[in-house]
Formats: C-alpha cells, structure tokens, sequence
C-alpha cells in the first residue's frame, strides 16, 4: 500500500483481500465461501444448470478444486498479475459455454461478498473493520467488471438488497437442486472417518439457514447440534485470539491436490468442453 497516500478501499481492495484471506482469516474465509457455494445451488436456474452439466454429481471433488483454484489465483495474485488474468480468463471461457442471466451471474457474485462478512460476523476471531468490508464488496465488484457483469451496485447496501431481492424470487425446492447440494455435502463429509461422517452431514444442515435447508428439501439438524455447532466455532474464536497471529500467508494455490499430482495449469481447470 502506498504510504504517500490514504488508504482507499476501492483501490487498495486487492491487497487487503488478499491479506484477509491468507493470513487474518484463511480457514474463515474457505469455509464462508464454501456456504456461499451451496447458496447458489438454492437458486432453481442455477442449480438446474449445474445439475444438468453432471459435473457436479460426477466429479464433485474436481469441480470443488477447479473452483477453489481459480479463485484463490485471482485472490492470491491479483486480477492484473499474469496468472490472475489467465484464471480469470479461464472462469470467463467456462462460463461462456452457457447462457447465464445476468441477475445470476450477479446473485453468484454477491454470495462471495455477503457469506465471508456474515461469517465473519458470527465467528470470526476478530470482527472485519467497516473499512474492510468496503474493501472486500470492491475486490468483488472489480472482478465482476471483468467478468463484464452488468448492474453492479456501487455500494455493499445496495448489492445486499439485490441479494436478498433476488433470493426471494428464485429460491426453491427442485431435485436438481438438491442433488447438487447432497453432491457437496457427501464431499465435505468424506473428507472425514466414515464413522464422524453422520455428525459431518448433521452440522452442515446446522450451518444452512432455513431458506437453504428448503431449497435442498433437507431436514434441520436437532437443536442441540446447531447450539453445540455454533458455541464450538465461537469458542474456537475466542482461542484463536489468544494465539500468535499467523506470519506466513496460507496458500491455496500451493496445497496438494489428488486430482493434480503433478500440479496444474490454468488454463485446464474446468471441465472439457462438451463432446
């Protein structure tokens, strides 16, 4: 950040991006967008979008890396760095296989904004300054020019009404929907013993909020589970404020990957092209 000026969070969104999400808040900030996730799976034309690619159902662990991948370059680089550009170009050729409204491409977008600052809010170790946030919704809303998303507010208020706006009209049951969303859950859960696998899929129903839980036509998890979900991540909070702060950024770009033992170019993430 240039010291002969003030700090901006319009222009300086992508360095404080990229310090949040890789030494202040790397786990917060990878579990908040994978909630965001299965907030866009609650949308019907989304969900049936990615349900009829098959992707999901049929290389799910794939799908999550490829994902977890183009962001983390785009966030870990910056937009203008050669392999920011090249994921952003990569995620912009992907998606232009398929006719995306506009009001998806933002709702998806908006998730990536709201999921990290309302986690953050819940159990975050310490809570995100009113300038971070603002440099959190402009990192977003730059890459949404890049990806030449229309409409994007100017402001975090008014993208989260839009948010919401968009929630209410198109949320609902489908089974493309929740066959995506158990798709996910049953990767998440795997990453664990078979015998925690049970209470894996239970906390993750404690984490979605009623509209989701619908949407997947999935049931609650008991009360005592989501208070016992909740307490642990605050209590896991409190700890963490006694810790030293991390030093070396973590980076996801740089963690082993099963489907790319040998590394990966960006330019290949992504499923092949149809046929």
């Amino acid at each position: 950040m240039n010291s002969r000026l003030a700090p901006d969070p319009r222009r300086d969104c992508q360095e404080i991006v990229r310090h949040l999400a890789t030494l202040v808040f790397p786990w917060d900030t990878t579990r908040s967008l994978e909630l965001a996730l299965f907030r866009t799976f609650a949308s019907a034309r989304i969900g049936g979008l990615l349900h009829a690619t098959g992707e999901f159902e049929k290389r799910t662990g794939k799908r999550y890396d490829d994902t977890d991948l183009i962001i983390s370059e785009i966030i870990e680089n910056g937009f203008d760095s050669p392999r920011g550009a090249s994921a952003i170009a990569r995620m912009n050729a992907l998606h232009g296989r398929f006719r995306i409204a506009n009001e998806d491409f933002l709702y998806v977008l908006s998730t990536f904004v709201f999921e990290p600052i309302r986690w953050n809010r819940r159990f975050g170790w310490r809570r995100m300054t009113e300038f971070e946030q603002q440099a959190w919704f402009w990192f977003w809303r730059n890459l949404g020019e890049r990806m030449s998303i229309r409409d994007l507010p100017d402001h975090l208020g008014d993208f989260e009404r839009t948010s919401r706006a968009y929630e209410a009209a198109n949320f609902g049951f489908s089974s493309a929907n929740q066959q995506v969303a158990l798709a996910t859950r049953e990767l998440f859960a795997g990453w664990f013993p078979a015998v925690l696998r049970p209470l894996v899929r239970s906390s993750i129903h404690a984490l979605l909020d009623p509209p989701l839980l619908s949407a997947f036509g999935l049931q609650p998890a008991p009360r005592w589970l989501v208070w016992a979900a909740e307490h642990a991540l605050r209590f896991r909070a409190r700890v963490l404020r006694w810790l030293p702060r991390r030093r070396r950024p973590k980076l996801r770009t740089q963690i082993p990957r099963t489907d790319y033992p040998q590394g990966y170019r960006i330019e290949s993430l992504g499923p092949p092209p149809p046929g």
